[in-house]
């Protein structure tokens, strides 16, 4: 069953990054405020402060939507170019620092961190057995909200182990790239060598997951050889292996699965409202993705959003098994199945599959769309393996790796073998770039791909090199500084 990550305490912080992030929270009169006086005086005091720090991993919903539209894989959709600005802009590449969208992600992962830390500011005030595991997952998940900031927005502002107060953003500079990922990699260092490699509840995280995440980090460095190393500790713990049908692999059935390294968990236990989105506990992305008017068998309706191009549907080879699971042709569905949809704007014909709200007979609360139980796959085995191939090609350690990790997605793929690739240098290298646009369409790696490697002006309409390899901080956060932080190249 899957491990259920509850709102069990609400933690008030303080900060100015938190502000927005807890608006709906902060309106309401609280039952109770809890700080460092009367908090974290056992070993229970620092799980619910740990649920707490995984909560806000459920809001990553908005970089998955928005990491897609910023792609070439899809457009923004939804009802009218008034739905959503901010995905508008996003998709045009024509977003400036005011974008309530962008902001959203700068407010709620800036969040994730404040949690972590607030467990680091008082990791030595209780011992307990066990203590160094919850501390491991604590600089897992601060590494995790880090490395997603670092990608969008560059250089952070960094605290160390401690919470950012008001004023703060005055006096503290925003380090640099380099800095940030230093930080990353030694939370995730730390997290590898204190994590078990089998968590002590479904949904928390695993050494394997440190692992795969840090392997993550030095390939976007270009640190090869670190990113090798780190990768192969995965595939060589025996731990994760591919799901051999990928039709199930986006199903309910396969949440937490074999191919799973790394999952934001999602539950329909607690509504939501469009006031605050990051309340729910269910996957809102699901929704937003779902299809306008739908009625027929198999999924429910939703809003449209984040609709697949043409151009990465026939990237596809026709033989490819994973085409027609990762994008619905809504046309043929409705032709083969006799059901009825509307059409939306930047309409496209084709719908994110993996991530399409399913009927349940069993939904607990809130309007489904808002509170979608769909697991995100964040982490998957296929991605470990493309990422290693990647790293064992450009880093010129050994073609054959890498072609042996690439072929075995490929092979899942095609359901033989008679699609493996058997190029070597440079041509492995497009191969590998190719596989992962159509392994891991929908899932938001796409956009950070095209920019690690430095192919997003080519591929993205209205991208200009030296500006949109970032996103901009949000222009609120610009004028609190008051000058102590400056604005991301040419917004």
């Amino acid at each position: 069953m899957k491990m259920r990550f509850k709102k069990i305490i609400q933690i008030a912080l303080a900060g100015f990054f938190m502000l927005s992030a807890y608006n709906c929270e902060m309106d309401q009169e609280p039952e109770y405020v809890i700080d460092a006086d009367n908090y974290f005086n056992s070993e229970d005091d620092y799980y619910k402060a740990l649920v707490g720090a995984y909560d806000l991993l459920q809001s990553t919903y908005q970089n998955v939507l928005m990491g897609e539209i910023a792609s070439d894989n899809t457009l923004s959709g939804g009802e009218s170019a008034n739905d959503v600005v901010g995905f508008q802009q996003v998709d045009e590449m024509t977003h400036g620092p005011v974008n309530d969208q962008i902001k959203k992600v700068w407010d709620w992962m800036f969040a994730g961190v404040q949690r972590c830390n607030f467990i680091m500011e008082n990791k030595d005030k209780t011992e307990f057995e066990g203590k160094n595991q919850i501390i491991a997952e604590t600089r897992f998940l601060r590494a995790y909200y880090h490395f997603e900031l670092v990608k969008w927005f560059g250089g952070i502002p960094l605290k160390g182990d401690e919470m950012f107060v008001i004023g703060d953003e005055k006096t503290i500079p925003r380090s640099s790239v380099e800095e940030v990922y230093a930080s990353i990699e030694a939370d995730l260092i730390y997290a590898s060598e204190n994590l078990a490699p089998v968590a002590p509840q479904l949904g928390r995280v695993t050494q394997g997951a440190a692992y795969a995440l840090l392997g993550k980090v030095y390939l976007f460095q270009e640190k090869y050889q670190q990113a090798a190393s780190a990768l192969d500790q995965v595939i060589g713990s025996g731990q994760y292996s591919l799901v051999q049908d990928y039709a199930t692999l986006f199903e309910f059935e396969q949440e937490n699965g074999p191919e799973s390294i790394f999952e934001v968990q999602y539950v329909d236990n607690e509504g939501a409202g469009f006031e605050c989105l990051q309340c729910s506990e269910g996957n809102v992305a699901v929704g937003f993705n779902g299809i306008r008017n739908y009625s027929g068998d198999l999924f429910t309706s939703g809003y449209s959003f984040n609709v697949p191009t043409e151009a990465v549907y026939n990237a596809f080879d026709e033989e490819d098994l994973r085409r027609d699971i990762a994008i619905l042709n809504i046309e043929a569905w409705a032709n083969e199945t006799g059901a009825t949809y509307g059409i939306g704007y930047k309409h496209t014909g084709y719908f994110n599959r993996k991530y399409l709200p399913r009927v349940r007979s069993d939904q607990s609360a809130g309007d489904m769309n808002l509170t979608n139980p769909n697991n995100y796959r964040a982490i998957r085995y296929a991605d470990v393996l493309l990422m290693a191939a990647e790293a064992y090609n450009r880093g010129g350690l050994s073609d054959a790796t890498a072609r042996n990790y690439l072929n075995q997605v490929r092979e899942r793929a095609f359901g033989n073998t008679n699609h493996n690739v058997t190029t070597s240098g440079s041509a492995l290298t497009e191969a590998i770039w190719r596989e992962r646009r159509l392994e891991l369409v929908g899932e938001a790696h796409r956009f950070f791909d095209l920019v690690r490697t430095g192919q997003a002006a080519a591929n993205i309409d209205g991208f200009v090199a030296g500006k949109h390899e970032l996103f901009p901080i949000p222009f609120e956060e610009i004028q609190y500084s008051n000058g102590n932080w400056q604005q991301n190249p040419n917004y």
